[in-house]
Protein backbone atom coordinates (compact mmCIF):
# COMPACT_ATOMS: atom_id res chain seq x y z
CA UNK A 1 0.00 0.00 0.00
CA UNK A 2 0.84 3.60 -0.49
CA UNK A 3 -0.06 6.82 1.35
CA UNK A 4 -2.97 8.56 -0.43
CA UNK A 5 -2.33 10.49 -3.55
CA UNK A 6 -1.61 13.79 -2.99
CA UNK A 7 -3.15 14.50 -6.99
CA UNK A 8 -6.89 13.18 -5.95
CA UNK A 9 -6.98 12.62 -2.48
CA UNK A 10 -8.80 15.69 -1.64
CA UNK A 11 -11.28 15.57 -4.88
CA UNK A 12 -14.41 15.68 -2.82
CA UNK A 13 -13.34 18.34 -0.92
CA UNK A 14 -11.49 20.92 -3.50
CA UNK A 15 -14.89 19.55 -5.74
CA UNK A 16 -17.15 21.46 -3.03
CA UNK A 17 -14.06 24.16 -2.91
CA UNK A 18 -14.81 25.46 -6.39
CA UNK A 19 -18.49 26.38 -6.10
CA UNK A 20 -19.85 29.02 -6.45
CA UNK A 21 -22.61 30.85 -4.19
CA UNK A 22 -25.43 30.05 -3.84
CA UNK A 23 -23.94 26.18 -4.35
CA UNK A 24 -21.14 26.16 -1.96
CA UNK A 25 -21.06 25.63 1.80
CA UNK A 26 -19.02 26.17 4.88
CA UNK A 27 -15.73 23.52 4.75
CA UNK A 28 -14.03 23.01 7.89
CA UNK A 29 -10.52 21.66 8.20
CA UNK A 30 -8.74 21.26 11.62
CA UNK A 31 -5.65 21.04 12.86
CA UNK A 32 -5.27 18.86 15.94
CA UNK A 33 -1.95 18.36 17.41
CA UNK A 34 0.76 20.16 19.83
CA UNK A 35 2.41 23.24 20.05
CA UNK A 36 3.31 23.31 16.68
CA UNK A 37 0.45 23.79 15.60
CA UNK A 38 -1.17 25.60 18.15
CA UNK A 39 1.52 28.66 16.76
CA UNK A 40 4.02 28.58 19.57
CA UNK A 41 7.18 30.08 18.60
CA UNK A 42 9.96 30.93 21.24
CA UNK A 43 7.35 29.66 24.41
CA UNK A 44 4.97 31.43 25.73
CA UNK A 45 5.01 33.68 22.31
CA UNK A 46 2.23 32.64 20.33
CA UNK A 47 2.57 33.90 16.45
CA UNK A 48 -0.90 32.72 15.29
CA UNK A 49 -0.74 34.68 11.94
CA UNK A 50 2.52 32.90 10.82
CA UNK A 51 2.11 29.70 11.85
CA UNK A 52 1.12 26.60 9.60
CA UNK A 53 -2.76 26.79 9.82
CA UNK A 54 -2.69 29.94 9.15
CA UNK A 55 -0.78 30.20 6.06
CA UNK A 56 -2.38 27.25 5.48
CA UNK A 57 -5.85 28.89 5.29
CA UNK A 58 -4.84 31.74 3.17
CA UNK A 59 -3.16 29.25 0.47
CA UNK A 60 -6.51 27.41 -0.13
CA UNK A 61 -8.29 30.79 -0.09
CA UNK A 62 -6.00 32.27 -3.08
CA UNK A 63 -6.88 28.83 -4.92
CA UNK A 64 -10.38 28.94 -3.57
CA UNK A 65 -11.79 32.48 -4.01
CA UNK A 66 -15.34 31.64 -3.67
CA UNK A 67 -15.04 28.87 -0.98
CA UNK A 68 -16.17 29.77 2.79
CA UNK A 69 -13.52 28.06 4.78
CA UNK A 70 -12.71 27.51 8.36
CA UNK A 71 -9.34 26.86 9.53
CA UNK A 72 -9.85 25.46 13.36
CA UNK A 73 -6.94 25.00 15.54
CA UNK A 74 -7.52 22.19 17.92
CA UNK A 75 -4.04 21.98 19.32
CA UNK A 76 -2.36 22.12 22.46
CA UNK A 77 0.73 22.95 23.54
CA UNK A 78 3.04 20.20 25.33
CA UNK A 79 0.53 17.61 24.24
CA UNK A 80 1.62 14.34 23.03
CA UNK A 81 -1.14 11.99 21.20
CA UNK A 82 -2.28 9.79 23.85
CA UNK A 83 -3.75 12.58 25.27
CA UNK A 84 -4.71 14.46 21.90
CA UNK A 85 -6.63 10.97 21.03
CA UNK A 86 -8.60 11.18 24.13
CA UNK A 87 -10.15 14.23 23.32
CA UNK A 88 -10.05 13.90 19.42
CA UNK A 89 -13.72 13.02 19.41
CA UNK A 90 -14.92 16.02 21.76
CA UNK A 91 -12.55 18.86 20.31
CA UNK A 92 -11.59 17.77 16.92
CA UNK A 93 -14.87 15.54 14.87
CA UNK A 94 -17.29 17.93 16.95
CA UNK A 95 -16.28 20.73 13.99
CA UNK A 96 -17.69 18.07 11.51
CA UNK A 97 -14.33 18.92 9.36
CA UNK A 98 -13.83 17.75 5.53
CA UNK A 99 -10.23 17.58 6.07
CA UNK A 100 -8.03 16.76 9.64
CA UNK A 101 -4.30 17.09 9.91
CA UNK A 102 -2.72 15.51 12.52
CA UNK A 103 1.18 16.07 13.99
CA UNK A 104 2.38 15.36 17.00
CA UNK A 105 5.97 13.27 16.79
CA UNK A 106 7.76 15.76 18.46
CA UNK A 107 6.05 15.44 21.63
CA UNK A 108 5.49 11.62 21.06
CA UNK A 109 9.35 10.76 22.01
CA UNK A 110 8.24 10.89 25.51
CA UNK A 111 5.52 7.88 24.91
CA UNK A 112 7.57 6.11 22.57
CA UNK A 113 6.33 4.58 19.14
CA UNK A 114 3.74 1.79 20.68
CA UNK A 115 2.12 3.84 22.89
CA UNK A 116 1.87 7.17 20.17
CA UNK A 117 1.29 4.43 17.44
CA UNK A 118 -2.39 3.65 18.85
CA UNK A 119 -3.28 6.94 19.72
CA UNK A 120 -2.59 7.53 15.72
CA UNK A 121 -4.15 4.53 14.76
CA UNK A 122 -7.12 5.37 17.44
CA UNK A 123 -7.23 9.01 16.07
CA UNK A 124 -6.97 7.88 12.35
CA UNK A 125 -9.56 5.28 12.57
CA UNK A 126 -12.27 7.47 14.17
CA UNK A 127 -11.71 10.24 11.35
CA UNK A 128 -11.99 7.62 8.55
CA UNK A 129 -15.25 5.94 9.94
CA UNK A 130 -17.11 9.26 9.29
CA UNK A 131 -15.78 9.41 5.94
CA UNK A 132 -12.94 12.77 7.18
CA UNK A 133 -9.99 12.56 5.07
CA UNK A 134 -6.39 12.63 7.12
CA UNK A 135 -3.39 14.24 6.42
CA UNK A 136 -1.03 13.03 9.00
CA UNK A 137 1.90 14.92 9.56
CA UNK A 138 5.91 14.07 10.47
CA UNK A 139 7.64 16.42 12.46
CA UNK A 140 9.77 19.14 11.52
CA UNK A 141 13.13 19.23 13.02
CA UNK A 142 14.57 20.53 16.40
CA UNK A 143 18.17 21.56 17.77
CA UNK A 144 18.93 17.96 18.24
CA UNK A 145 19.81 17.62 14.85
CA UNK A 146 23.12 19.22 15.55
CA UNK A 147 23.75 16.76 18.22
CA UNK A 148 22.39 13.77 16.62
CA UNK A 149 21.99 12.04 19.65
CA UNK A 150 18.91 9.54 21.02
CA UNK A 151 16.74 12.61 20.65
CA UNK A 152 16.99 13.15 16.88
CA UNK A 153 17.22 9.38 15.95
CA UNK A 154 13.62 9.04 17.83
CA UNK A 155 12.62 12.14 15.60
CA UNK A 156 13.46 9.76 12.88
CA UNK A 157 11.82 6.45 14.12
CA UNK A 158 8.88 8.37 14.91
CA UNK A 159 8.58 10.36 10.99
CA UNK A 160 8.72 6.51 9.45
CA UNK A 161 6.34 5.66 11.95
CA UNK A 162 4.11 8.50 10.29
CA UNK A 163 5.01 7.08 6.95
CA UNK A 164 3.77 3.48 7.69
CA UNK A 165 0.71 5.28 9.13
CA UNK A 166 -0.24 6.85 6.26
CA UNK A 167 0.55 3.83 4.15
CA UNK A 168 -1.52 1.41 5.89
CA UNK A 169 -4.63 3.66 5.94
CA UNK A 170 -3.92 4.86 2.56
CA UNK A 171 -4.30 8.76 4.69
CA UNK A 172 -2.49 11.60 3.26
CA UNK A 173 1.25 12.42 4.18
CA UNK A 174 2.19 15.62 4.60
CA UNK A 175 6.45 14.90 4.90
CA UNK A 176 7.55 18.11 6.90
CA UNK A 177 10.94 15.86 8.29
CA UNK A 178 11.53 15.51 4.29
CA UNK A 179 11.31 19.46 3.50
CA UNK A 180 13.54 20.47 6.67
CA UNK A 181 15.94 17.40 5.43
CA UNK A 182 15.69 18.91 1.40
CA UNK A 183 16.27 22.22 2.47
CA UNK A 184 19.32 21.46 4.38
CA UNK A 185 20.35 19.31 1.55
CA UNK A 186 20.10 22.34 -0.61
CA UNK A 187 22.46 24.53 1.63
CA UNK A 188 20.08 26.22 3.85
CA UNK A 189 20.67 26.91 7.45
CA UNK A 190 18.61 24.93 10.06
CA UNK A 191 18.69 28.09 12.18
CA UNK A 192 16.32 30.05 9.92
CA UNK A 193 13.52 27.60 10.20
CA UNK A 194 13.88 27.17 13.46
CA UNK A 195 12.26 30.17 16.63
CA UNK A 196 13.36 28.28 19.43
CA UNK A 197 14.65 24.65 20.41
CA UNK A 198 11.74 22.73 18.37
CA UNK A 199 9.45 25.25 17.66
CA UNK A 200 10.02 26.46 13.42
CA UNK A 201 10.42 29.95 12.44
CA UNK A 202 7.91 31.68 9.95
CA UNK A 203 9.88 30.21 7.03
CA UNK A 204 9.92 26.61 8.90
CA UNK A 205 5.98 27.56 9.26
CA UNK A 206 5.40 28.43 5.65
CA UNK A 207 7.45 25.03 4.33
CA UNK A 208 4.76 22.99 6.25
CA UNK A 209 1.93 24.66 4.77
CA UNK A 210 3.12 24.33 1.58
CA UNK A 211 3.41 20.31 1.99
CA UNK A 212 -0.04 20.27 3.16
CA UNK A 213 -1.56 22.41 0.56
CA UNK A 214 0.18 20.27 -2.34
CA UNK A 215 -3.48 18.24 -1.74
CA UNK A 216 -5.43 21.78 -2.24
CA UNK A 217 -5.16 21.81 -5.82
CA UNK A 218 -7.14 24.53 -7.39
CA UNK A 219 -9.74 23.82 -9.77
Amino acid sequence: MKSANYIDYLDPVTDELAKRWPDNKTINIVCHGHSVPAGYFATPFVNTFESYPHLLHRIIKERFPFAVINVIVTAIGGEHSADGAKRFESEALNHNPSVITIDYSLNDRRIGEETAKKAWESMIEKAVSRAVKVILLTPGWDNSYYAQDENWRAIEAHASQVRMLAEKYEAGLADAFLKFEQYIKNGGDLASLMSHVNHPSAAGHRLIAEEIAKFFIAR
